[in-house]
């Protein structure tokens, strides 16, 4: 890391000054040059320096034992010791030690986001899915490195190590190569002009001086070299590596931690901004959005129930609302609620009409509880309240209308009709097409024998809920577009879901490409389609890296945002990689090039701008520190010239025009540096590459 400091050509043309010094006996002008090279690098080194420790990170996510079925025998063994044909254990707390294809399932549910991206846990079957599907979908296998979070079940092992997905992962960010920043590519060519422009000028003087003055040659030779040290601006590099690092405390107090200097700069170039969904551009928690009770559809606003703007209230709700914190299992802990998102969801819509599930469980003490299970689609709890006994029941709505006889409705309880049934279809079919997750309500009083729960119930009414987007989303992604940078969604979650959130925040939805369908495009029909398309649903790790492929060919500078294990080749892809503070997995921490602390969208856009200062100033400091060199340069030029036909000494020695260089370059240009950002810096388009 150290020696790329010196990999600059600034830095090596001002290394080829102090040792032509330092050779012709001007200690003091060679030590001092060497000393500003050396103090850059010392600085860059010490604001760079980071361990590339993605590939030893995805080693340790696998879990250090095991249960294992050997033999017909149970055996614990060091996960690297599981092998192809192994039948794999899984209980609750369990790592997935490799890739298993599940044969056996008891409510077993994982948390696949370090490999998805998507937060709620997936319920896990052992019966064969006929069609191809992606990652996410594949829910009769398990994956290593990812968390059993509930049930228990078996799996056999089909991959191991490298072969597993996480494996696959670790060897495609073994073949990413690091690639220089626009900025450093810039500095490069400027530095490689004002190389040939250095060596043409002193070649020039020296030339000049030969032919018109009685100099020795050594003489002649230091005159040329103090062109040279006139002519570089020394203090670029480190009021660069300076201005970087402010910068870079600057994005800090915006939530915006950088991992190596040079990006602070790129990301005012970035035209392009591919980021995911949940958590980023949603608040990565699920939230009642719509209600249906009473045949008319209740909006849940800013902790109020509205129906035609108005509050609303009535006895059906209340009963919904008591039915969702009653027939759950979410659990109080630490201050917030522990449990399935979803769930969590309808406690808090509960509280907000005071209905809090720790003073309703007081009342109506749970008996007896039926689980959920993806064969029945529906959960039950038998709940005593008094002297009377209930069964609360919540699922999906075709088949919790399947039980019902009867539904609430006006205040009374009658017959479910099937012109009723036709509009609770309906409605239900609304919500969904805004990509609502909707569960039915019923119920019913359990009389002292019976010992049917799940029948002849009576229908209550529909939550339908959503991971809503952040509220600072949709002005970011405005403030975006006027600064001429597209953004782009990338999601593991459906089609639907996706261009409902796109919809609501922005993002240009008229059409959405899944997955599957860029499994079957060529390289050239994704660099079309990337064009056109800002909405990617159901995307697997490889689809996410091929988009952004195709995005970079087309000459885009584009920052990825991620957070799993999955996301991590692209960031490390990315001109600019973007990992999640809070919920962002180490790997894609140390594959990224900053980390949000606070996972907000609006963050990476307030970076954008503090990109866009730093690089302004920089092009101030520039033009001012090339100006003061060139002024520099041309005394020294006329000099020369005037010799020819007057005895007149060089005015300036090279140490002379260093020590001038340090007093007029460094604090002038730093100054320019802390410049405050223009009030249309994100009206205008990103400079092009």
């Amino acid at each position: 890391i150290f020696a790329n400091q010196f990999k600059s050509v600034l830095i090596l043309v001002l290394i080829v000054a102090s040792l032509l010094a330092l050779a012709l006996g001007h200690t003091i002008d060679g030590i001092l040059i060497i000393a500003i090279v050396i103090a850059n690098a010392i600085f860059g080194f010490l604001q760079d320096y980071k361990a590339e420790k993605s590939i030893e990170a995805l080693r340790k996510l696998a879990s250090p034992k095991a249960k294992v079925l050997r033999n017909g025998e149970y055996k614990v063994v060091d996960a690297g010791e599981i092998v192809p044909g192994d039948i794999v254990i899984l209980e609750m707390g369990d790592v997935v030690p490799a890739d298993c294809r599940v044969i056996e399932s008891e409510n077993l549910m994982v948390d696949e986001s370090a490999l998805t991206g998507e937060s709620e846990a997936v319920e896990k079957i052992s019966h064969v899915i006929a069609k191809t599907v992606s990652l996410a979908d594949m829910k009769n296998m398990v994956f290593m490195g990812t968390n059993v979070v509930s049930g228990r079940g078996k799996g056999v092992v089909i991959a191991t190590g490298m072969q597993t997905e996480m494996g696959r992962i670790a060897k495609t960010l073994e073949s990413i190569e690091e690639e220089k920043t626009p900025f450093q590519k810039e500095l490069d060519s400027m530095g490689k002009k004002i190389g040939v422009a250095v060596v043409f000028i002193a070649l020039l003087i020296f030339v000049l001086q030969l032919l018109a003055s009685k100099l020795s040659l050594v003489d002649t030779f230091l005159i040329s070299v103090s062109l040279a040290v006139a002519a570089i601006p020394e203090g670029l590099p480190a009021v660069v590596t300076i201005s970087l690092a402010m910068g870079a405390k600057a994005m800090a107090r915006r939530n915006a931690l950088l991992r190596a200097l040079p990006v602070a700069e790129s990301l005012g170039s970035v035209d392009v901004i591919c980021t995911d969904k949940t958590g980023t551009l949603t608040e990565n928690r699920m939230s009642v959005k719509r209600i249906w009770v009473d045949d008319k559809f209740i909006e849940v606003r800013d902790g109020k129930f509205l129906f035609n703007g108005k509050q609303f209230y009535s006895k059906e709700l209340e009963m919904l609302l008591k039915i969702g914190a009653l027939c759950n299992n979410v659990k109080h802990m630490e201050g917030k609620y522990m449990g399935d998102p979803t769930e969590v969801a309808l406690v808090i819509s509960a509280e907000k009409a005071n209905l809090r599930k720790e003073e309703l469980e007081k009342r109506y003490t749970r008996l007896k509880e039926i689980p959920f299970s993806s064969e029945r689609k529906m959960m039950t709890t038998v709940n005593r309240c008094g002297n009377k006994t209930f069964a609360f029941s919540k699922g999906a709505v075709e088949v919790i209308l399947k039980k019902c006889e009867k539904i609430l409705i006006n205040g009374k309880i009658v017959t479910l009709s099937k012109d009723m049934k036709t509009r609770i279809i309906k409605a239900n079919d609304s919500m969904a097409k805004e990509a609502l997750r909707v569960l039915g309500m019923a119920y019913k009083e359990v009389k002292s024998k019976e010992n049917s729960y799940e029948s002849n119930l009576i229908f209550v009414g529909m939550q339908g809920m959503i991971d809503p987007p952040r509220k600072e989303v949709k002005a970011a992604i405005e403030d975006c577009k006027n600064a001429g940078i597209r953004v782009i969604m990338i999601t593991g979650d459906n089609k639907n879901t996706a261009m409902a959130i796109a919809r609501e925040i922005g993002i240009n939805c008229k059409d959405a490409i899944v997955g599957m369908e860029i499994e079957n495009m060529n390289k050239e029909e994704l660099r079309d389609i990337v064009e056109k398309v800002d909405v990617f649903a159901r995307v697997d790790p490889i689809h996410k890296y091929r988009i952004l492929n195709a995005l970079k060919e087309n000459g885009h500078i584009v920052a990825m945002t991620g957070d799993g294990v999955n996301d991590a080749p692209a960031l490390k892809m990315a001109d600019v990689g973007v990992a999640m503070g809070i919920r962002g997995t180490d790997i894609a921490k140390q594959a990224s090039d900053i980390v949000l602390l606070d996972d907000n969208f609006k963050t990476i856009r307030d970076a954008v701008e503090e990109g866009r200062r730093i690089f302004d100033n920089i092009r101030k400091f520039v033009n001012y520190l090339l100006s003061s060199n060139v002024g520099e340069v041309l005394v020294l030029l006329f000099a020369s010239l005037l010799s020819r036909f007057r005895d007149i000494p060089i005015p300036l020695t090279a140490v002379q025009l260093l020590w001038i260089n340090l007093l007029t370059d460094g604090l002038p240009a730093l100054a320019l540096g802390v410049d405050p950002a223009s009030k249309n810096i994100m009206k205008r388009p990103p400079r092009k590459k």
